[in-house]
């Protein structure tokens, strides 16, 4: 899983970009290796139908949307005829659907539509990159449907999948992912994806500032995981527990009025199927 790719990232960005000479020399050792780069859908498919899957297949995943997938990752991608996925959060992009809140230069909407030209699938990332298992259902629905339907409407292509911001989710956030007609979407969790997980909470691994070739290395292999993301892991399971906790005492301060009108609109509901 990548992020920025940069030789200048900011602030913000720096920890989780990586320059374009350190992704052309992950690339390069892909092929070497005799790995088959797929695209999310793709892999989905092949494992709901249990077809088989072409030699070391390997997801290359982009997340938020930032220029230098268009900058730097396509040429390369390009020269490998390497497919990826490029997730973006759609209020990041530049244009009538901006919301604000991008961390760096992000694709432009003629960008987008010249990686999906090129063989890349995009996906939907949320709108604006919020904590989605930290919403009401409302606003849930509305970040997980508005990035699908703009998507949809910039390059003429519904997206069939999803990366959860963060890689944050919940049971209702992949049941909710999955009502809006997705039909796979990816976690983080730093470990190797593999048949036995649900469609909707695919994990993947994360690709830094400081993972140097050897590392990289590793990492494709599937070397040494629970060492190299040993922090991530304790981490991972503490934002559990705080996001939880936090998400249960907002369940209690939320107003009852919503729950009576969706108990009225049950009541209307089973009335029609009377009548």
């Amino acid at each position: 899983m990548y992020h920025a790719l940069t030789p200048t990232p900011t602030k913000a960005t720096a920890p989780l970009s990586v320059t374009p000479k350190n992704f052309t020399a992950q690339m390069a050792l892909l092929k070497n290796k005799g790995f088959t780069p797929i695209t999310t859908t793709s892999l989905a498919e092949a494992w709901r139908k249990g077809d088989h899957l072409p030699p070391r297949p390997i997801l290359l995943t982009f997340d938020d949307g930032y220029e230098g997938v268009h900058r730097h990752a396509l040429p390369t991608l390009t020269h490998h005829n390497f497919p990826a996925t490029v997730f973006v959060s759609t209020g990041w992009l530049p244009g009538e659907h901006e919301t604000g809140g991008a961390l760096d230069t992000m694709l432009t909407w003629d960008q987008v539509r010249e990686l999906a030209a090129a063989g890349l699938e995009i996906g939907a990332h949320s709108h604006t990159h919020p904590q989605l298992d930290q919403l009401q259902d409302t606003p849930l629905t509305h970040e997980i449907t508005l990035s699908r339907d703009v998507i949809a409407a910039e390059t003429g292509t519904r997206p069939a999948s999803f990366a959860y911001p963060y890689g944050y989710s919940s049971r209702r956030v992949r049941q909710a992912v999955r009502e809006a007609g997705f039909t796979q979407s990816l976690a983080v969790n730093n470990t190797l994806a593999h048949r036995s997980q649900s469609p909707y909470a695919l994990t993947r691994l994360t690709v830094r500032h400081s993972t140097d070739l050897t590392e990289f290395e590793r990492l494709i292999e599937g070397r040494a995981l629970a060492t190299n993301f040993a922090r991530d892991h304790v981490l991972t399971r503490g934002y559990a527990v705080i996001r939880r906790t936090r998400r249960t005492l907002t369940a209690l301060t939320e107003p009852t009025a919503p729950r009576v009108e969706r108990n009225a609109q049950k009541d209307r509901t089973r009335g029609s199927r009377n009548t």
